[in-house]
């Protein structure tokens, strides 16, 4: 990855991530329908809101992560492209009799639009008289990040450069992706901060998977957790594991320069805290620190 600016993107608007596709859930049974099966409490989501959600397998892992925001009569669910088909046959399986309609766009166009350090805004470049608008919930509201969706038109694919810089926004606010920072059925979602930004409601009743979630956020045994990963020279690639006394406490993801985001046994790093023990990526010297969204804290005792 290059090492572009993390908050600057010179259009002020990304082209088409044609990596992502988009779903849509429509009918009458749609909300109840989906309330039933996805984390996220879709009672609470308001228009023009985009939320962080997944399917999970019943032994709580994530199967699926994507981003869910309204339409019309149902749902736009906007997830990675690869593994799409599988899970709208998935939620087919889970439809039964509810009355509502899956449909896969095949012509789909996703573009993302933030503040900018020079103050542009996202319509300085283009007209968006054809898209939709969602501001994405997961970042601050200074931070002004929308997505834009469209079934059609003749954007250009996003360049390098815009997709590194999203990656780059994402670590500069310590938001994970799926492929990105980890792998389907690797992870709970404690794991990946899901909870952390409305990704997971505990109080909307049963969805698959719940009984496991739910038992470790209130018994608290959540220990791997997405950090932010800081160092004095370029870090590492990803997947470079992360080290303490020539132990592994976790491995390093996405990276942009001397910044990135690492998925890690936080009872162990703060082990190595408390015996001032390097953590090293690689050869590399981090420092790992808590996202600020975050409400969690390191342990407070030490690593098995």
């Amino acid at each position: 990855m290059t090492t572009a600016e993390p908050l600057t993107l010179l259009t002020g608007l990304t082209g088409n991530f044609d990596d992502r596709t988009q779903i849509l859930v429509r009918g009458e049974d749609a909300e109840t329908f989906l309330q039933s099966i996805f984390t996220a409490d879709l009672n609470t989501l308001e228009s023009g809101i985009l939320r962080a959600s997944a399917l999970l397998s019943p032994q709580g892992k994530i199967q699926f992560d994507f981003l869910i925001s309204r339409i019309e009569n149902g749902f736009r669910i906007d997830l990675a492209k690869e593994g799409s088909e599988v899970f709208a046959k998935r939620l087919t399986l889970y439809r039964l009799r509810a009355k509502a309609e899956i449909i896969v766009l095949n012509e789909s166009i996703i573009r993302i639009g933030w503040k900018t350090d020079s103050g542009r805004s996202e319509s300085d470049s283009i007209s968006l008289d054809s898209y939709q608008a969602v501001r994405d919930e997961r970042f601050p509201d200074a931070a002004n990040v929308r997505r834009y969706y469209a079934e059609t038109d003749d954007s250009s694919p996003a360049t390098q450069l815009e997709r590194d810089a999203w990656a780059a926004l994402r670590i500069h606010y310590g938001i994970a992706e799926g492929g990105a920072d980890f792998i389907m059925n690797d992870v709970f979602p404690h794991d990946i901060n899901f909870e952390q930004f409305s990704g997971v409601s505990f109080k909307k009743g049963c969805f698959v998977g719940q009984e496991v979630v739910s038992r470790m956020q209130h018994r608290g045994t959540a220990r791997r957790r997405i950090l932010q990963a800081t160092a004095q020279a370029a870090l590492p690639a990803s997947d470079t594991p992360i080290t303490a006394g020539g132990k592994e406490v976790g491995t390093l993801r996405s990276t942009n320069g001397t910044h990135g985001l690492a998925l890690v046994r936080i009872d162990r790093v703060k082990d190595a805290l408390d015996k001032n023990i390097p953590l090293l990526a690689g050869e590399t010297e981090i420092t790992l620190t808590i996202p600020a969204y975050a409400k969690f804290t390191f342990p407070e005792g030490t690593a098995e």
